[in-house]
């Protein structure tokens, strides 16, 4: 055979074999367009594709030390692809029994028995998306991999994982209503202020539609999203925890209705603290509304440190001048202003006024200076920005009210009522803000609860301290508003937190709440619902924190700022200034090297037994033990010892007490009859009744510790 030949043969060959493969082609596609058309129809109707946006993870919210707040953790919604055909009948049979009984040991919600009939009702309907839990943590989900038959994977061992997140408070009530959560729908707090910056950008993936459930698709065209940006705030979570519960314990102690409570740094404006709680129960309270922002009340008597700057600045008045407040009221166009007490404090000085939270006293004050000129009364206090809103990230706060002469709510009684802080509405914050402009030299900052934004670690935006007013009053009127702040405590109405290591300056405050249209008085008695409060910041010698603690209480007698507002105040200051080294002031080297020369410890006088045991425990040496006869013992510190002397106390006469420690104070002056009432914290340095006296019946004694 020649090569030509032998080349025809072997083309014709490829041809032929080629028009044979195309003949079946087209016969199988006749076939499919006329036999299998609604076959191949039925399965493309069951399996079909979409592209749908994902949900990004949400950015976390950070304490200003790095402590998490607010975070979003993994969550898995656990379902089972029992139509798979990869999942052979023989493995099912032998792992399934395995399965349900570590499902039942792992979730304690059903039998094995329960399980396993819902598995296999599943398998018999071919289920390719049988839901078995709808949402585990992260831990529980590893375990679940383990699992018999799960651990063969998604095909074998149908097991199929969908991870969502969810979002948690590691700290849980501490600051939850100004951190924020989602409520009907929409976010609230700092969680809604920058639910953008949070929330991070959708991104498309796939899904495949099997049956009618939609399965994602791991596909190299899927992109997952891009997580949000973390914010993080001001908060310091101790301070928040200080503050929380030193709240918490006076309202439960009260059954108070509402509290709130702000602590912020004085320079800066950023808020430290913040904390609203609502009475859902007895001795049961949450973090509700933010009281501390959105929350309009009279003031009253804080806001007489405004009242009074406005008529120092104009040169009014002066602190040493005086007023006659007569014998605890006063009528102004048929209107009586009384003092909170019921009694009168006949002539006092400015001073002695606001120390003393006079009301005749301030209305007095404002009303003779200002009644042919309210207008410049009111545009002094706004020049002091009293009537602007502080503007803080949080959504919700109100206009501050203060009224203007010549608004169809202005009469003849506004000026001296607005004077002592009635018929003026504003929020703590608000009035926070202004007292702390007063400690920081007449500088207004603006409170702020955000320090930053932060993405992948890297801080993209920074918010700094920004000056609203350089200075709502002159220097000299600042001093004195200072001074009078100080007397409060030292000497007014708030001298029940006085004492310690640093001095506290600030004003008690105590509002009645009007009985609807009745006004402040119902039936003729008094209204039995007040806002408690007490502003002001520490040390007072170097402003570093300003405070405000405000509590709505329905209890009749004890409504009071000073009774209410001003121990809480006292007991957030005391923790933040133990915890912050920085504040406290240093021992002198002499002081350090007098102490360390000691041989034994500082002492009081009380009660012997108890101090024979605590000598003895610290081995201190003692002098005379075996000669006291009496209960009580005076204590002497001698160079290398202490000595002690018999202390008789006669029946009916008020005993010396200076020297003594509060507990044995009291059990000595109760035991004899008297009422004790107790000023400061410490050692008692002074008591007001002379030993020896006569104690006489329901007689009161002061003690003043130091």
């Amino acid at each position: 055979m020649d090569v030509k030949k032998d080349i025809v043969i072997r083309l014709g060959l490829i041809y032929f074999i080629a028009a044979i493969i195309a003949l079946l082609i087209i016969i199988q596609t006749v076939y499919l367009q006329i036999s299998g058309n609604e076959k191949y129809k039925k399965i493309a109707s069951e399996v079909e594709f979409q592209t749908r946006k994902t949900t990004p993870e949400r950015g976390n919210i950070y304490a200003c030390d790095g402590k998490v707040l607010a975070t979003s953790v993994p969550l898995f919604e656990i379902r089972m692809d029992l139509a798979s055909k990869a999942m052979k009948t023989d493995t099912f049979a032998k792992y399934i029994h395995p399965l349900t009984d570590s499902l039942s040991v792992l979730f304690k919600d059903k039998t094995p028995k329960e399980y396993y009939s819902e598995i296999i009702k599943a398998r018999k309907n071919k289920d390719g998306y049988f839901l078995l839990k709808p949402e585990v943590n992260y831990q529980e989900y590893m375990r679940l991999r383990k699992f018999p038959l799960f651990r063969l994977g998604k095909y074998k061992g149908g097991f199929i994982a969908i991870q969502k997140s969810k979002r948690i408070l590691p700290y849980k009530s501490l600051a939850s209503r100004t951190i924020g959560s989602l409520q009907n729908g929409k976010y609230i707090g700092i969680e809604g202020s920058f639910n953008s910056e949070l929330t991070g950008e959708e991104r498309e993936k796939l899904f495949k539609k099997i049956s009618q459930n939609w399965i994602p698709v791991d596909n190299e065209n899927s992109y997952e999203a891009l997580s949000g940006k973390d914010i993080i705030t001001t908060l310091d979570i101790n301070y928040q925890d200080f503050a929380h519960h030193a709240l918490l314990e006076q309202m439960i102690e009260l059954d108070a209705d509402t509290g709130a409570v702000i602590l912020m740094e004085v320079k800066t404006g950023e808020i430290k603290a913040m904390v609203n709680l609502a009475k859902i129960g007895t001795g049961r309270y949450t973090e509700g509304f933010n009281y501390a922002i959105g929350m309009s009340i009279e003031p009253g008597s804080t806001f007489k440190l405004a009242s009074l700057m406005v008529a120092l600045e104009d040169g009014y008045i002066d602190l040493k001048d005086s007023i006659q407040t007569g014998n605890g009221g006063i009528k102004i166009h048929g209107f009586t202003i009384k003092e909170s007490g019921n009694y009168g404090y006949g002539k006092l000085s400015v001073k002695q006024v606001f120390e003393k939270s006079s009301n005749v006293g301030t209305s007095l004050l404002i009303y003779n200076n200002y009644k042919n000129q309210p207008k410049k009364f009111v545009n002094r206090l706004y020049s002091m920005d009293i009537d602007k809103k502080v503007d803080i990230e949080i959504k919700g706060e109100p206009t501050p009210s203060i009224r203007y002469p010549g608004d169809h709510l202005w009469s003849g009684i506004t000026l001296p009522q607005m004077a002592i802080g009635y018929e003026v509405l504003l929020t703590p914050l608000q009035v926070l803000n202004f007292y702390n402009a007063v400690a920081n030299n007449g500088v207004m900052v603006k409170p702020r609860l955000v320090k930053a934004i932060r993405e992948h670690g890297k801080i993209i935006k920074e918010f700094h301290t920004q000056v609203t007013n350089p200075s709502i009053c002159s220097k000299p009127t600042l001093e004195r508003a200072k001074i009078m702040l100080e007397g409060v405590v030292k000497n007014g109405t708030a001298d029940n937190i006085a004492g310690g290591p640093y001095k506290i300056a600030g004003k008690t405050g105590t509002a009645q709440v009007a009985a609807g249209s009745s006004g402040y008085n119902k039936d003729g008695t008094k209204a039995s619902i007040h806002f408690g409060s007490f502003v002001g910041y520490f040390p007072a010698d170097n402003p570093i924190y300003s405070c405000i603690v405000v509590i709505k209480t329905r209890d009749s007698h004890k409504f009071y700022g000073n009774i209410v507002a001003a121990p809480v105040f006292r007991k957030i200051a005391d923790k933040v200034y133990a915890s912050s080294l920085y504040m406290q002031k240093e021992m002198s080297m002499n002081y350090l090297k007098s102490e360390l020369s000691r041989t034994v410890p500082l002492t009081k006088n009380g009660y012997f037994k108890d101090i024979e045991k605590l000598f003895n425990e610290l081995h201190v040496p003692v002098k005379n033990n075996n000669k006291i006869e009496s209960t009580w013992v005076l204590t002497n510190e001698m160079n290398d010892m202490v000595e002690f002397q018999n202390r008789y106390i006669r029946k009916n006469k008020v005993p010396m007490v200076i020297g003594m420690g509060l507990k044995d104070a009291v059990f000595l002056l109760e035991g004899v009859g008297l009422q004790v009432i107790v000023k400061g914290r410490g050692t008692i340095i002074e008591q007001s009744l002379e030993p020896g006296l006569q104690v006489e019946k329901n007689q009161t004694i002061t003690i003043i510790l130091g």
